[in-house]
């Protein structure tokens, strides 16, 4: 037998699987454009496939599209789960996502050199729709996949030029046979990029991460008037956007007042019709409010609702407001924090412990089975941009920390 504390990941090898995987769907400025169940996203599972059947896997897809990737073990015990997704945002990076499946395959491509058995089988996931970018629900696939959401529901979602999910998992041929629903998990792990300056800025190897922060996002429509820009008075116009220069600065004011944990974006903004000389009639937008604090996020929430009705009241203008995606906050599981933990021990590498300020996959996971995620820095603390940029070093190390962890789970 090996000394299995002596194992490492191919840390070129997952480089190489990494920048290879980076060019389907790669942008003008190095990025990548993989939009969920396009023709770019079914290329880079496609190719993620070929390397996980070279490795001598076995694949399952669910109705929602999920790939599973399996490594059997040597006893019939419910799987060490690890993954992540593959779509990206229209200007992504190359790690967010990718890195946690080509961390997962990396895994099982050491353990096939250093011919080691493990008790449980190691399964692979690549998760459908994390982004929400083109289908505006995060997390989709797992959601879907854990009981968060119905197949149904997550289906008749659409784009916006009406192509829903359904119809696109029948065209690249992604609607599984195998349900898509949760089954028995011994352990679960997600290796991903910070997506933020923390470990950089503390010159850290690696985050231990302990759960994820409470999120949730409203869509805002408020209508007014369409008028001509010219000959209507300032004073006599029905403007949505008088209204959003008035709630606007209250929300980020809300923000500050929660600092320095609290989290408010604007993704998205359309006037209609969106004509340069005419006075839009309708605005529509999106409101992401964070918080890792339960009561500090549902403060938050009600303080930006109120900021938003009162603007609109004042100018007499018709306002809705609706919540269309929430991930209640996640503590993970004890003893695959533990895991993480003595993995880091084994490996050497620098760590501190942290709550992730992003969604991910592992939220849903959770609901079902035992979890934990592995973080490793990103320049700059830049995600969802085509710069987005790991190091080869900092993703071989949390290959190696994730090695070790599923190892420990697995039976080695």
């Amino acid at each position: 037998m090996p000394d299995l504390s002596a194992l490492r990941a191919n840390g070129e090898r997952l480089w190489r699987h990494l920048m290879a995987l980076g060019e389907i769907g790669e942008t003008a400025r190095g990025g990548s454009n993989r939009q969920a169940l396009t023709d770019e996203d079914r290329e880079g599972r496609e190719l993620f496939l070929s390397w996980a059947r070279s490795a001598g896997c076995t694949v399952r897809t669910d109705a929602i599209g999920n790939l599973f990737v399996r490594r059997p073990g040597r006893r019939d015990l419910p799987p060490v789960l690890t993954g992540s997704h593959l779509d990206t945002q229209p200007t992504g990076g190359k790690f967010d996502g990718i890195l946690g499946v080509l961390g997962g395959l990396e895994v099982i491509e050491t353990l096939n050199d250093a011919d080691v058995a493990t008790d449980h089988p190691i399964d692979v996931v690549v998760w459908t729709n994390e982004e929400g970018a083109r289908f505006d629900t995060a997390m989709m696939g797992s959601a879907v996949w854990s009981g968060a959401m119905s197949i149904e529901d997550a289906c008749a979602l659409a784009d916006r030029a009406g192509t829903s999910v359904g119809r696109e998992l029948e065209r690249l041929g992604y609607r599984g046979a195998e349900p898509a629903r949760a089954f028995p998990v011994a352990a679960a792990f997600e290796l991903h990029i910070e997506q933020g300056p923390v470990l950089e800025d503390a010159g850290i190897t690696i985050g231990i991460v302990t759960g994820v922060q409470h999120m949730s996002r409203h869509r805002i429509v408020v209508d007014g008037q369409e008028c001509h820009a010219g000959p209507t008075p300032m004073n006599l116009r029905r403007d949505p956007v008088m209204a959003l220069a008035g709630f606007l600065p209250r929300i980020y004011a809300v923000a500050d007042d929660h600092a320095p944990e609290g989290r408010v974006t604007i993704g998205f903004v359309d006037l209609r019709p969106g004509s340069p000389n005419t006075v839009p009639g309708k605005l529509e937008m999106t409101l992401d409010v964070r918080h890792p604090r339960t009561d500090h996020y549902d403060t938050m929430v009600r303080e930006c609702e109120a900021a938003v009705e009162e603007a609109c009241a004042g100018l007499g203008l018709p306002v809705s407001q609706r919540r269309i995606w929430h991930a209640p906050g996640v503590d993970f599981a004890p003893e695959c924090i533990d895991a993480v933990r003595r993995a880091v021990r084994i490996t050497g590498h620098d760590a501190r412990e942290l709550v992730s300020g992003a969604g991910h996959d592992s939220c849903n996971v959770a609901r079902v089975a035992p979890v934990s995620m592995i973080f490793v820095p990103c320049r700059d603390g830049i995600s969802h941009n085509e710069a987005e940029w790991a190091t080869p070093e900092h993703c071989a190390a949390g290959a190696d920390v994730l090695l070790h962890a599923m190892l420990e789970r697995a039976g080695a």
